[in-house]
């Protein structure tokens, strides 16, 4: 049992942001089918992807992106270090820390369009 430590938290958010990521993927297969409606229909959908709330969602899916992937590179290298099992907990930081590195200007840049 994880008990609130560095792995329970890793895992849980692992599989939260695969969920999101999940969700993303059969939206945007639904809104790529709305082509075969014409592109006015395909239009009117994308359209609303302009609308700030929505950026909100696009920044919530870089979070979620890069969490995942950065946490599956933590992942990668415990299972196949056999050192890395014992430090996973600084593994874990330094995933935070390298996560806020690349993800703050991201998203900054993204909002500034919004602003």
């Amino acid at each position: 049992m994880y008990r609130g430590r560095e792995g329970m938290w890793s895992y849980f958010f692992h599989r939260v942001s695969g969920v999101a990521i999940l969700i993303f993927l059969l939206a945007h297969i639904v809104d790529t089918m709305l082509l075969g409606w014409g592109p006015e229909v395909y239009d009117k959908v994308v359209k609303l992807y302009a609308h700030p709330g929505l950026m909100v969602g696009e920044i919530a899916l870089l979070a979620g992106v890069l969490y995942h992937a950065l946490n599956g590179i933590r992942i990668f290298i415990i299972d196949f270090t056999s050192l890395a099992s014992r430090i996973q907990q600084r593994l874990f930081w330094i995933e935070i820390v390298v996560f806020f590195i690349l993800f703050v200007p991201a998203a900054y840049i993204m909002i500034r369009s919004v602003l």
